[in-house]
């Protein structure tokens, strides 16, 4: 018989039809004559109960295969689908016949029905998906993902997929992980033979030899698919790139993953107000998306995870951003500098502190800031005239701070390669980038979201690697 989906068997009318279920016991509570067994399959935050009434039913070989059920077990069942009495629920299983799959010894199963703090459920990782929250975590990163892709498809945008090995970085960071097929003991061991032979450390770097390497060139894990998606908006005008981006922080934080998914579009033909015009519908069409088609989780999140997330999120769907410029921003600021750690200035990078305040405090909405000062944004960002600020926009949200950065993009030839050079960084190794602005240039731009800083906001968790399947982060590559 064909195995059906808890979460259709429960939207089901309870007309004694056979229905066969697969899934995980959560509990079994078992007395003289009744059994009560809430199996999940993870199609859905809400688990089906049987029902096993020793008095009215053959017990032959269940009782059997129920002395094997305990939390964690796997399961496959057949009854009849009958109207429940008990509250919370419509529908149940009278059990006619049941088969244990898979035992889990409750001596030895770490999910036992109580509660578990996230830093032990992080320890096992491959086991936490089971749990409610990250079932639910689970279910809420698929959705949104799906939504990433619809909100695009509907506006004409093309899915381009962007190299994650790269020879070029877009922030000029340096914070790359390498990618290289050298043998590092075989150079190691060169370079102790050549410290015992009087070689100066200075010349140990003569030692690498990148044109024996694989690509012929250092080559790194991309931080970003934003230069490449440039190229494809400059043929296909609308474009985005959703997909893993990494970066070599030694940073131990709760917002900070080593390993974390980027979405990015890139438009032609799009100055810095259409950016910000389809940022905000970006961010509140996925937000109603959450709310609408997840609200089952959602309703968890908002009970047990973070109260009041619901109507947080409502209101940011509700609102009209708020829009203004980085030097409004800061002087508002300054009008309370006593109340941040990070004292603010004309010049100084926001911190979180300082977004939250404008966003929770000034404003009580989402804002959107822009026109930066070039020193502090990425190169590629278009210059403004008065030659100190760049067409950049961030859009704060309430309870996070920064969501979505981005800016309309440097669409001239001269001033880009002034601004390479000026930051330091080598024109030639962004000759192909450099072509785009020689051949057909147009005014484009392109915002980034990072997907987990997205569900962070959705989901109301309070850690980063709790919205990520396998958190990678520094000391951390277990699973």
């Amino acid at each position: 018989m064909k195995t059906q989906l808890i979460k259709d068997i429960l939207v089901s009318k309870p007309d004694g039809k056979t229905v066969t279920i697969c899934g995980w016991v959560r509990t079994k509570r078992d007395s003289k004559n009744l059994c009560f067994i809430q199996v999940n399959d993870g199609s859905c935050f809400a688990s089906i109960q049987l029902t096993f009434d020793r008095e009215n039913q053959n017990t032959l070989n269940i009782d059997e295969e129920l002395k094997k059920i305990t939390t964690g077990a796997s399961v496959k069942a057949f009854g009849k689908l009958i109207e429940s009495p008990a509250s919370g629920q419509a529908v149940e299983v009278s059990l006619e016949s049941i088969e244990v799959f898979g035992q889990a010894p409750a001596e030895t199963y770490p999910l036992q029905k109580k509660g578990h703090s996230m830093e032990f459920l992080r320890e096992i990782a491959h086991l936490r998906p089971r749990t409610n929250a990250f079932s639910a975590v689970a279910r809420m990163r698929s959705q949104m993902a799906y939504a990433v892709h619809t909100f695009f498809q509907e506006r004409g945008f093309h899915y381009v997929h962007t190299p994650i090995i790269t020879a070029s970085d877009c922030e000029g960071a340096g914070e790359m992980f390498q990618v290289t097929t050298l043998d590092l003991d075989k150079i190691a061991e060169t370079g102790i033979k050549a410290g015992k032979g009087g070689k100066k450390e200075s010349e140990a770097a003569q030692l690498v030899d990148y044109t024996k390497d694989f690509f012929g060139k250092r080559a790194s894990l991309t931080v970003s698919g934003q230069l490449e998606a440039e190229t494809y908006a400059t043929a296909l005008s609308r474009v985005y790139t959703f997909g893993p981006t990494f970066r070599a922080e030694n940073s131990n934080t709760t917002r900070h993953l080593a390993e974390f998914w980027m979405i990015e579009p890139e438009m032609a033909f799009f100055e810095l107000e259409d950016n910000m015009d389809i940022a905000e519908e970006f961010i509140k069409y996925l937000l109603s998306w959450a709310l609408e088609k997840c609200s089952e989780d959602m309703k968890f999140f908002d009970e047990r995870i973070q109260k009041g997330l619901i109507e947080t999120l409502k209101h940011v769907v509700s609102s009209n951003f708020v829009r203004l410029t980085y030097t409004e921003a800061v002087k508002e600021l300054e009008k309370n500098a006593d109340a941040f750690e990070f004292k603010p200035f004309w010049g100084c990078d926001l911190q979180s502190e300082h977004e939250r305040y404008l966003t929770e405090k000034v404003y009580k909405r989402p804002v959107i800031l822009t026109d930066y000062p070039k020193e502090i944004k990425a190169f590629y960002m278009k210059l403004n005239e008065d030659g100190k600020t760049v067409r950049a926009m961030d859009i704060l949200v309430p309870g996070l701070g920064e969501i979505i950065g981005g800016s309309e993009r440097e669409a001239d030839y001269t001033t880009l390669v002034n601004r390479i050079t000026e930051l330091g960084l080598a024109p030639e190794d962004y000759w192909w980038y450099l072509d785009l602005r020689k051949y057909g240039t147009v005014p484009h731009s392109g915002f980034g979201l990072g997907f987990e800083r997205l569900l962070l906001y959705v989901t109301g968790m309070g850690n980063i690697r709790d919205v990520i399947p396998y958190p990678r982060a520094p000391k951390l590559a277990e699973f």
